[in-house]
């Protein structure tokens, strides 16, 4: 493996860990982020820091974009396409956008993988992510080592697009999960209760979910160390609203607009957990 080069485009709180994932697992990498300074800690690891995405890409085996948005994405495009590399499209840009990538990709000729990953900033830390694989079944074994060194699992559930669309599934649930923690927190203290005897009673017994535990303890001690933040956390709910085509996800509205809140009140830099001061 020592022999494959995997470019890595975005290294922020995902991508940056993900990268030293793949210097750890012995594979060669190289980033670029639009901040230089942001990538620079993966030269301790061994990667190679570059100063445009086309050094990044030139003469890679995989690329891996793990940027912000469609948008951040698109930037990078021409490059990409250019590399001949595979493309491993890992950012959360939704439906329209992974179309736009996987016809331009299919048009050049480049092989296209549609592979957003589930976890946060700890998971992608430990290489335990969950990756939601999407693309032509000849690219799985070709792909193996970039998403064993990653992830702990891997799911390929079907042709291009399958992989996104799931991840807008299984976020629908996390944001609503979120705003749900935090809206039993705010009752609870209007209630004049101490709020962690909601968590003790939901504790132990079929109600139990870590998570819960996690951004609710977050959201009592007033503490959230970035895990997700709360800006792209609202643009997901953004995206998971765009595809559901009518159907009421009344509980991702209600998560986008106390998202939206908190986001406007100073609170977009921190973690997800800070829907909290929306509900407020």
């Amino acid at each position: 493996m020592a022999d494959v080069t995997v470019a890595v485009l975005g290294t922020g709180i995902m991508g940056l860990p993900m990268a030293v994932s793949l210097r750890r697992a012995g594979l060669r990498a190289r980033a670029w982020n639009r901040t230089t300074e942001k990538a620079r800690p993966l030269a301790e690891h061994g990667a190679e820091v570059c100063d445009s995405p086309g050094q990044a890409v030139a003469g890679a085996d995989f690329v891996l974009t793990m940027l912000a948005d469609g948008p951040a994405v698109d930037q990078v495009r021409e490059a990409v396409l250019g590399s001949g590399a595979v493309w491993i499209q890992s950012s959360t840009v939704g439906v329209p956008w992974t179309g736009r990538f996987a016809e331009a990709a299919g048009e050049a000729g480049v092989p296209f993988v549609d592979a957003p990953v589930l976890g946060t900033k700890q998971p992608a830390e430990q290489g335990t992510l969950v990756v939601l694989a999407s693309g032509p079944e000849e690219l799985r074994e070709r792909c193996a080592p970039i998403f064993d060194a990653i992830g702990g699992r891997t799911l390929w559930v079907g042709p291009a697009g399958a992989g996104s669309r799931l991840k807008l599934v299984a976020n629908a649930w996390v944001l609503a999960l979120t705003n749900a923690t935090a809206e039993s927190v705010v009752l609870a203290e209007t209630l004049d209760l101490d709020p962690r005897l909601f968590l003790d009673v939901i504790g132990g017994g079929s109600l139990d979910v870590p998570y819960a535990h996690l951004k609710g303890g977050a959201m009592i001690s007033r503490e959230f160390p970035l895990s997700f933040a709360t800006k792209h956390a609202l643009k997901d709910a953004k995206l998971v609203l765009e595809a559901a085509d009518g159907a009421d996800l009344a509980g991702i509205r209600a998560a986008s607009a106390h998202l939206e809140k908190a986001a406007k009140a100073g609170h977009g830099e921190e973690d997800m957990a800070a829907v909290y001061f929306g509900v407020r």
